[in-house]
């Protein structure tokens, strides 16, 4: 199932010209762009709508991109509203706004494309490739040359509820430095992994950072509310707005962490609250059987703080429990 659009190789001219699929975006201008991007096997069209804003002022240029995979519901919303609000059209600078890249794993409530590949496990892509290694294909030769900067926000999956929280390759101090300004709870050192976008957008000289929080097909206030925080404060930091929400708390770096995983099958009951400081050692909460029979506790491994907990009551044997970074 080839993508229908035309990938057309970037070259920026002496006036700075844009162009996405074929469109040209000048200086000063907003515009929407719908991608053909593929077909269903019904027949009908498959089109990713892309918000761009260029402002009139040079600047950097931010990418934000969410519903990479298509049940991760939070960022849709988190670049819906920058979209419905305006947030996007900054002083300095251009704005590149995705609210859904994978559009069939929105249709039908799944992280993956219908081939059952990941796109975030298919860059750099390939034009006739896979449905995934095409979509990441695009990606990769009609947006990623236009950018310097690019938030991918994400959330939990499988009833994993993420804490608010930023994952950047912390050796890197550019990387870093986005991480704090975005300034959400967590910074979460999280090194590349092989055919990710942020890792190939790096090799082109790109900063992607990864926001997670809430969990999948579940709208998370707080988790929202601190994703588009947090992007404002982004583009202040790189001077393409004038204001951004203060900072409440510096955010906490989280060098290693370990998932607590249930030692039998059963009920699960947290005791915990997400984000919360525990000590090594401290009940996080326990497993029971359904007959009165037995009840196991789960204790932290580590000193440290909550990054994710599972929300599923009833887990198997192995099943990850408690996220404990420090």
């Amino acid at each position: 199932m080839p993508i229908n659009v035309e990938i057309h190789l970037i070259e920026v001219d002496k006036q700075n010209e844009m162009k996405i699929a074929g469109e040209e975006i000048r200086k000063g201008e907003t515009k929407k762009i719908d991608v053909n991007i593929a077909k269903l096997p019904s027949g009908t069209s498959i089109d990713i709508p892309v918000m761009v804003h260029r402002s009139k002022n040079p600047g950097p240029s931010l990418l934000l991109l969410a519903g990479m995979h298509g049940d991760e519901i939070n960022g849709v919303e988190i670049v819906r509203r920058i979209i419905r609000e305006k947030l996007y059209r900054v002083n300095a600078g251009t704005v590149i706004c995705i609210p859904i890249m994978n559009i069939y794993g929105f249709i039908n409530f799944s992280r993956d494309v219908p081939d059952g590949k990941d796109i975030n496990r298919s860059f750099p892509g390939s034009k006739t490739g896979s449905l995934a290694s095409q979509v990441a294909f695009f990606l990769m030769h009609e947006i990623i040359p236009h950018i310097d900067y690019g938030i991918d926000f994400h959330t939990g999956g499988a009833r994993i509820n993420n804490s608010p929280q930023v994952r950047v390759k912390t050796e890197d101090p550019e990387n870093l430095e986005l991480a704090k300004a975005f300034g959400t709870k967590f910074i979460i050192n999280s090194p590349f992994r092989d055919k990710s976008l942020r890792k190939e957008a790096f090799r082109q000289g790109k900063r992607i950072i990864v926001y997670e929080g809430g969990e999948s097909l579940r709208l998370r206030k707080n988790a929202i509310d601190e994703g588009i925080a947090g992007m404002l404060r982004v583009m202040h930091h790189l001077k393409m707005r004038d204001e951004a929400p203060m900072i409440e708390k510096e955010p906490t770096l989280i060098m290693k962490s370990s998932w607590v995983r249930a030692k039998s099958a059963g009920l699960h009951y947290g005791f915990q609250r997400n984000g919360s400081a525990v000590e090594q050692k401290e009940v996080l909460g326990r497993v029971c059987d359904p007959y009165g029979t037995y009840e196991v506790q789960i204790k932290s491994p580590l000193t440290g703080h909550i990054i994710a907990i599972n929300n599923n009551p009833v887990v198997n044997r192995g099943d990850a429990l408690f996220h404990v970074g420090s």
